[in-house]
């Protein structure tokens, strides 16, 4: 049997938020926009760009939606050129997914970074070659449409009741519900517990070793 677990990105693997904060605050600034709060900011993480500076400001014409995701982008290209981006990985998941690889679990990725973004992220970790899929939203519509899932779900040969989706928002957990695949929320990202539990999760881990067990319990 196929087992397969997939992850979000930022606020799952990796803790971008300062330079998604950053990055957003300098987009909306160049675009002549007030600047959305930080919180705000953080709740938005996970989906695409444009449905998030969309949700950030839903007001905004589509001309200044496309300025500030373009502002967003290059903004975000700079700092990664410059090497200044901050994406640690959080506590416990490079131990996690080299232990998940070594006990034949598929992995994957679904998140609302471009391809750009992510290849350089997991490359600077060195966790690249662990993955067998690696769905963003350069290809897909945002979460929580289906659609990165059900390529994952694809591309690996694995049914929906084969596989696990890991994130921290609700938007990771209704993208799961939606095709019948099983969900676990993490307790380090950007929405709280209780609205992950309501948006599907069936249950949130606190801990990388938390989460390997709640693996072990959704695939035995």
């Amino acid at each position: 049997m196929t087992r397969l677990a997939v992850f979000d990105c930022d606020g799952t693997l990796v803790d971008g938020q300062a330079d998604v904060c950053w990055a957003m605050e300098r987009a909306f600034t160049r675009a002549g926009l007030t600047p959305p709060d930080n919180h705000d900011v953080r709740r938005i993480v996970g989906l695409s760009l444009p449905a998030a500076v969309r949700s950030l400001a839903p007001a905004l014409t589509d001309e200044q939606n496309r300025a500030v995701t373009e502002f967003y982008r290059t903004s975000f290209r700079a700092r990664r050129e410059e090497g200044l981006l901050d994406e640690p990985l959080y506590p416990g998941i490079a131990e996690l997914l080299q232990a998940l690889h070594g006990a034949g679990w598929q992995l994957a990725v679904a998140t609302g970074k471009s391809d750009r973004g992510l290849a350089a992220c997991l490359a600077s970790h060195g966790i690249a070659h662990l993955f067998t899929s690696l769905q963003t939203a350069d290809r897909h519509p945002s979460k929580p449409h289906p659609a990165m899932l059900e390529a994952a779900l694809l591309e690996v040969g694995a049914e929906a009741h084969e596989a696990v989706m890991i994130g921290d928002t609700s938007f990771d957990m209704l993208m799961a519900r939606s095709i019948g695949v099983a969900s676990i929320g993490v307790g380090w990202g950007y929405h709280a517990a209780p609205e992950l539990l309501a948006s599907g999760a069936a249950r949130v881990a606190q801990t990388a070793a938390d989460l390997a067990a709640a693996l072990e319990e959704a695939l035995p």
